[in-house]
């Protein structure tokens, strides 16, 4: 009987996450390693340059370029305010006054006398990067970042929308197959769990009481394109414009949410926690997660490292299909065949036998699943 490695999504109750904090250009650290950090502590801070407002100075005046000279009121690197001087003329006998004035507030950034061409460079725009997991720095990269670790509860789902976000964990459900059509109480500032499937309904509800978050086993298509605004592809979601952060453990349609994550979600009931819809599928894989951080003092020795290489594949693992027709359907091996096989799109690759939650048995690239984590 063939083997094979595969990755697996995470559920652990006390796991070791290490974030890398980064900004995008060089900037400001503003923590030292061995620092205690908040989810919402500014770690690093930069300024990206404003962009620049060219002003055509020889056209708007109706001159030459060479006739500009001794008409330009302002230097390079001269700051101005909207409706500054920049250049004026005359005109002949003092008649005809022609000026052009600064557009907005900024920096002279240059002027080009052979064109008749000025630039202003607008005021520099600020990019703080906060913490976002409440734990220790244990490494600073100096102008770059920080890296943060914490032990906590870590529950991957299979697909999200929407980027970080943080709240208090809050059920909505009572069994984790249950499908929940109408919500109420206190929602703000929540993490909503909602069983396992989430409804157009709910997450209206969830929008206008001002959740920061749902967790469900899975959501139907359309539900999911209308709460986003548009069709949505599987390949890199987390800078959609949604009022809160989506994430499904399961799959797409009605699916019961994997016992194990229902479980470790209820003992983390009530506490504060980050959640992240961001995901990869892809090259580079990349999941939602939910983040509960351990209280200081809680799980001392029982710590899983955040560097899981995958798990083994055998007859009877409970899998994931990660890639369509199939994609969110859950299932279990049925055959490991030990050679390759040509598949639809002309490759040749190792697959596996799965029988599906209908009963039907189809036959998989092994790349194109993931074992259910069991940590």
């Amino acid at each position: 009987m063939g083997t094979a490695y595969t990755p697996g999504l995470t559920v652990s109750s006390n796991y070791l996450v290490t974030k890398h904090r980064r900004l995008p250009i060089d900037g400001e650290i503003l923590v030292e390693a061995g620092q205690t950090v908040s989810h919402d502590t500014i770690v690093a801070r930069a300024e990206l340059p404003g962009d620049i407002e060219p002003v055509r100075l020889a056209e708007r005046m109706q001159l030459d370029p060479d006739e500009l000279r001794g008409k330009v009121r302002v230097e390079v690197g001269q700051n101005v305010k909207r409706g500054d001087l920049l250049a004026e003329s005359s005109g002949l006998f003092g008649l005809f006054r022609s000026e052009v004035k600064s557009p907005i507030d900024g920096v002279v950034e240059f002027f080009i006398e052979t064109t008749g061409h000025l630039g202003i460079r607008r005021p520099p725009s600020g990019i703080e990067v906060n913490a976002y997991l409440s734990g220790r720095v244990v490494a600073v990269d100096d102008g770059q970042g920080v890296t943060i670790e914490a032990r906590g509860a870590f529950i991957q789902g299979i697909f999200g929308v929407g980027g970080e976000r943080h709240g208090k964990i809050k059920f909505v459900c009572e069994s984790p197959d249950e499908v929940v059509d109408s919500i109420d109480g206190d929602l703000e500032g929540k993490i909503l769990i909602a069983g396992a499937q989430v409804t157009q309904r709910v997450l209206r509800q969830a929008a206008s009481g001002g959740a920061v978050g749902v967790v469900a086993g899975g959501i139907m298509d359309n539900d999911l394109g209308e709460f986003v605004g548009e069709e949505i592809g599987v390949a890199i979601t987390g800078d959609e414009d949604v009022p809160f952060t989506l994430i499904v453990t399961e799959g797409f349609g009605r699916i019961q949410m994997a016992g194990r994550t229902f479980a470790l979600l209820r003992q983390q009931e009530g506490r504060f926690g980050a959640i992240n819809g961001a995901t990869q599928i892809r090259a580079g894989a990349l999941r939602p997660e939910i983040i509960v951080p351990l209280l200081t003092g809680q799980g001392e020795g029982q710590v899983r490292q955040g560097a899981e290489t995958g798990s083994v594949l055998a007859i009877g693992t409970t899998i994931r299909a990660v890639r369509q027709p199939h994609f969110g359907e859950v299932g279990t091996v049925t055959g490991l065949p030990p050679d390759p096989v040509r598949v639809a799109s002309g490759a040749v690759v190792r697959v596996l036998k799965m029988k599906l939650g209908s009963g039907e048995e189809v036959m998989i690239p092994r790349s194109n699943v993931e074992i259910i984590g069991t940590h």
